[in-house]
């Protein structure tokens, strides 16, 4: 998330990888067959999850320090669950420089909850004027960024700073 000149907030960069599951990680058809994925498909560039984390972690660090920033939260909807989905991953890939603090979050379900009477996030962003597209619906890329499009909205609202 970028601070505008006026205060109001933005979606900022964004980044993705495609990554290869993990030794023993237990693969849900059920959830392969809502999002769409096959995580072995010759054709997917998929990398190792210690060199998507690594990436990543190069990548929110250097953003923090044109920042001037000590720590990144992790900003999710149901973001409890993505904080403990990233630090089993930062566990067993032994990475020791994680950039996100260990235990704050900021969770868009909860904050459209009071925003917005909504919780659910295609109910939350129509709530808050902004675009929903099912089709693109569970992608992790675009769920990614009306997530930082509903934080923004909600913050600017609450700052009075914006709709």
């Amino acid at each position: 998330v970028e601070i505008q000149p006026d205060g109001t907030l933005q979606p900022g960069a964004s980044w993705r990888y495609h990554v290869k599951p993990f030794d023993g990680a237990k693969v849900e058809a059920a959830s392969l067959a809502v999002n769409g994925i096959d995580p072995w498909h010759p054709l997917r560039p998929a990398i190792p999850e210690k060199e998507a984390l690594t990436r990543l972690f190069q990548d929110i660090r250097r953003t923090m320090k044109e920042n001037d920033c000590t720590r990144a939260i992790l900003t999710g909807h149901n973001a409890a669950f993505d904080l403990n989905f990233l630090n089993a991953a930062i566990a067993r890939t032994q990475i020791k420089r994680n950039p996100f603090h260990p235990f704050s979050i900021f969770d868009t379900a909860t904050l459209a909850g009071v925003a917005y009477g909504q919780t659910v996030l295609s109910k939350a962003l129509q709530a808050a004027g902004i675009a929903w597209d099912s089709n693109e619906a569970h992608s992790a890329a675009y769920d990614a960024q009306q997530t930082a499009e509903l934080f923004c909205r909600v913050c600017n609202k609450m700052l009075g700073t914006g709709s």
